[in-house]
Parts: structure tokens; C-alpha cells; sequence
């Protein structure tokens, strides 16, 4: 410790005061007790740090952990290195260990025992597939029309907007239905049909019901009117990865 502090300087002129006067006078003159004079006479070797204070952490303490609970931490670290402390403790009360959560995480601070986070998987994208001709494929999605968005006639009925776009040529086209429904699905598909003017080789869509059962906790699945009329027209029918969302239908 090389820092100096006041408390150093002052104690550095009680003891030579002290040698001079006697630790009575001393005493007096610094205003404090005959012990803390030669408790710091006894200390000092005529350097300011023999004057400094030591550390006032206690040598033991009764609640502190027992070598075993130690050994046990450091043997269950070592086998579940990225166990979270929560989960890291439910481990240790598996195994008898009895102290708090709190007092866990002061001795894996204290040790450097916290849980090692693994590095997240470096995210590769996939490159677009490109498309080279109208009608390879159309995505072809379901939104509810927002209340505000409705005006005139119509104003206090619920619609879903149907979308489908070519993903080679950009043709949109655009209809609304009152159902959301496998029914309102196979019937935007018979009026994509008719409105594209190339033949539709695939049909992308995502898991919902109005598309495809294939996500549902059934014995037997069977085939949606849309599947069906997808099937009747010879048109692909593409499904893309559960919780991810079309882009391109979006933009």
C-alpha cells in the first residue's frame, strides 16, 4: 500500500511527540488515550506505511461456508460451466447444499466462479434465391384490415386483405375477404389465377390454418380447400419455417 493519508501524518507526530515529551503529554496534546500511544509505538519501525490501518475484514465468521460446501461448488461448476445461477443453485440444494441464492452468488464472485456464457452462433444469412420467370412463385399472405383503415359503406365491418406477389415480375394483387378462412383462401386462389396472366408454378405461404393443417395436433391430417385447389390447378404449394415471416409480401 503506498498511498498516505492524514491519519498517517497525525499518528507519525503522536509517536514523535510521544519520544519527546513522554506518551502522557502525548496523550494530552493529541487529545486521545495512553493505549492508542503505545499500541502505535509498537507498530511503527519509522516508516509512514508501518502507520497505515490493516484490513479490518473479519478472520472467520460463523455462517461462512465450510470446506466442503466450497468443494462442492467447485466440483459442480466444474461439470455445468454454463449453468445459470438460478439453475446453479437448484443443483446444489439437489445435493444438500442449504445456504441462499445471495450467499452463492457472493462466493462465485469471490472466487471468479460466475457461469461461463457461451458465444451466440454467428448468423448466416441465406442468400436469396433469385427468380427467372413470372409465375415461378407468388407469396401469397393474410392480414386483418385495421378498423381505421375502413371507410364509407363498409365502415364498421372486419375484413382480411389477401396478398400475393410475384416474386419475378412484382405483380401485386389485392382482395379482401369478411372470413378468415381455408373457404376465403382457395377463393383468393381462383381469382389470382384468373388475374395473373402467366401459369403459377408455386404458391408460397406460412403455417396458418387458413393455408395448410400441417402444424395441427390431429391423428389424421387432412387437406385444407386450399391445398386442395392448389392440387386442382397443378400449383406447388411451398410452406416456409415456423415463426419466421414473408418479407417480401411486406414490402
Amino acid at each position: 500500500m503506498n498511498t498516505v493519508t492524514q491519519t498517517m501524518y497525525f499518528r507519525q507526530a503522536l509517536i514523535k511527540y510521544s519520544q519527546k515529551y513522554g506518551v502522557t503529554k502525548a496523550a494530552i496534546r493529541y487529545k486521545t488515550n495512553r493505549q492508542y500511544v503505545y499500541r502505535w509505538l509498537k507498530r511503527y519501525d519509522g516508516t509512514l506505511q508501518s502507520l497505515a490501518d490493516k484490513s479490518h475484514r473479519p478472520h472467520y465468521h460463523p455462517n461462512q461456508h465450510t470446506e466442503e460446501e466450497l468443494k462442492l461448488i467447485k466440483d459442480m461448476r466444474r461439470r455445468n460451466p454454463n449453468a445459470g445461477l438460478v439453475v446453479f443453485w437448484v443443483k446444489l440444494m439437489q445435493r444438500g447444499y442449504t445456504r441462499s441464492i445471495t450467499g452463492l452468488y457472493r462466493v462465485l464472485k469471490r472466487t471468479g466462479e460466475m457461469a461461463v456464457k457461451p458465444k451466440n452462433p454467428k448468423y448466416i444469412p441465406k442468400p436469396y434465391e433469385k427468380m427467372y420467370y413470372p409465375g415461378q412463385r407468388v407469396q401469397v399472405d393474410v392480414k386483418f384490415v385495421p378498423s381505421s383503415c375502413i371507410v364509407g359503406a363498409a365502415q364498421g365491418e372486419k375484413y382480411y386483405q389477401y396478398t400475393a406477389i410475384d416474386e419475378y415480375s412484382r405483380f401485386r394483387y389485392i382482395a379482401a375477404f369478411k372470413e378468415h378462412s381455408s373457404y376465403s383462401s382457395a377463393a383468393f386462389l381462383d381469382q389470382l389465377v384468373k388475374a395473373f396472366k402467366f401459369p403459377i408454378q408455386c404458391v408460397q405461404t406460412d403455417n396458418g390454418t387458413e393455408f395448410t393443417k400441417r402444424l395441427c395436433v390431429s391423428e389424421k391430417r387432412t387437406e385444407t380447400l386450399f391445398e386442395a385447389r392448389l392440387k386442382h390447378y397443378g400449383i406447388k404449394h411451398k410452406i416456409i419455417r415456423p415463426y419466421t415471416q414473408d418479407i417480401t409480401v411486406r414490402l
